[in-house]
């Protein structure tokens, strides 16, 4: 015990948290690296009992296949599958960012009539599990003709993201005090000038974590995607991992290589923005 009642933290308890935090982060990281060394491996390793870890025999042919480089197979449409997820996980992720932006910040900094019901109706749209809307959602979007269309999954994943991106943003921009706008507008500012040049760059941290969420809802998500996409125009990468299924075989090589080029661009992204992530929210404005 310490002088003003506090409990001093002994060396080797601190050492015992690590030690902890070290094997439960490597019993979760275990099925990745299990995927990412499989993608390396030829399919019989894969089958052998028991299990081999560390590929006995490193090859790239599983990714050579992907690309229709081998002989053994015929590639897939991956080129098609990126582009596809590129284009609707960047346009739900803009979109979501820029109407839950404002949302947020209308929400953090203005009273109106409904507000506190409104809020709680985004959030409990987020408790309703996406695979129960499935079927409704196959209901009409086959009305409107956006199934098996990229339009039909940017509608979805903007309607999924949007009230979790308004409720980061919001705790973000709370988190802004409300006196530098007001010193800014009294120093000639606009209030948009004042948003643009003073809050938005404090609240960015928020928002580059709010992108990254959205961002990778819609670039993993596949119970939606499978069920509203059917042929190579529209179908993501998760969805396309079912070609690598047959009616009595699994080709786990090939779609533990195509998990690997899913991975890849979730990972650059993070490294990307992870400066934002760990920046002190208001540090900038109060030091």
């Amino acid at each position: 015990m310490s002088a003003n009642g506090l409990t001093i933290e002994k060396p080797w308890q601190r050492w015992l948290i690590r030690l902890g935090v070290f094997v439960a982060m490597l019993i979760l990281t275990v099925p990745g690296l299990w995927v990412v060394l499989t993608a390396f491996r030829p399919n019989i390793e894969v089958l052998a009992r028991p299990a081999i870890w560390i590929p006995q025999n490193w090859t790239l042919d599983n990714f050579q296949r992907l690309f229709g480089l081998s002989t053994a197979q015929q590639g897939l449409p991956v080129a098609q599958y990126f582009v596809n997820s590129l284009v609707i996980s960047l346009t739900s992720t803009f979109v979501a960012i820029i109407v839950g932006m404002a949302g947020g910040y209308a929400f953090a900094r203005y009273r109106f009539r409904g507000k506190a019901t409104l809020f709680l109706a985004f959030m409990l749209s987020r408790t309703v599990p996406g695979v129960a809307l499935s079927l409704p959602l196959f209901i009409i979007w086959a009305r409107l003709g956006i199934i098996d269309t990229s339009l039909g999954l940017i509608l979805v994943y903007m309607a999924i993201n949007i009230p979790f991106t308004i409720w980061l943003t919001d705790g973000f921009f709370r988190q802004i005090p409300v006196d530098l706008s007001e010193a800014a507008q009294i120093d000639g500012c606009t209030p948009w000038q004042a948003f643009w040049k003073i809050e938005f760059p404090l609240a960015r941290s928020g928002l580059a974590s709010a992108a990254i969420f959205a961002f990778l809802t819609s670039w993993n998500e596949y119970a939606l995607a499978s069920q509203l996409t059917r042929t190579t125009a529209s179908k993501t990468m998760p969805v396309g991992l079912m070609d690598f299924t047959a009616q009595f075989t699994v080709d786990w090589t090939g779609m533990s290589a195509m998990a690997v080029l899913i991975i890849i661009p979730a990972l650059v992204l993070t490294f990307i923005v992870q400066k934002h992530l760990i920046a002190g929210l208001t540090f900038g404005g109060v030091k």
